[in-house]
């Protein structure tokens, strides 16, 4: 019999680390939010940009 092991999420690699000097920021997984706020915000500034 084959058995599977699920992966412990505490052991994972962080998909985003951020470190700089004393500001550490670690995302686990990145929030479907916060992808749609950065693709709104970046096509929002595209539009401004191209029109000027």
């Amino acid at each position: 019999m084959t058995t599977t092991r699920k992966t412990d999420d505490r052991y994972k690699r962080p998909q985003f680390e951020l470190r700089c000097g004393g500001l550490h920021i670690t995302l686990q997984r990145v929030p479907a939010w916060l992808v749609g706020l950065i693709t709104t915000a970046s096509g929002a500034a595209a539009t401004w940009w191209t029109t000027r």
